[in-house]
């Protein structure tokens, strides 16, 4: 038996599960939520929640390869800028220069 099964298996916020049983399957309005620990239920499947990301509300829709996993796995907290710093800048400016001249058509 692993650890999460004898925490008491998987857990939904029970308000948000009551928001879901109350729409319809086909209903397109956004379910807004910030229990991201919350796991993802069959019941889930078709409705789109809004995850709290931290800053807002990240549009996930449900499709079946998501059950068993949880909602924050879906709505990423942190933004990725780039690695790298000048030597990473220049080379990017190099082939954005030599992109630009190709796309150029010839007159």
């Amino acid at each position: 038996m692993s650890r999460s099964l004898k925490k008491g298996g998987p857990f939904v916020d029970p308000k948000l599960m009551k928001k879901i049983k109350a729409m319809k399957a086909g209903d397109r309005t956004v379910i807004k939520t910030w229990s991201r620990s919350s796991t993802v239920y069959p019941e889930m499947v078709g409705f789109n929640i809004g995850v709290h990301n931290g800053r807002d509300h990240v549009r996930v829709l449900i499709s079946e390869d998501m059950v068993g996993h949880k909602l924050g796995e879906f709505a990423p907290t942190r933004k990725f800028v780039r690695h790298g710093g000048r030597m990473q800048k220049e080379a990017e400016a190099a082939a954005a220069a030599t992109a630009g001249s190709a796309s150029k058509p010839a007159q």
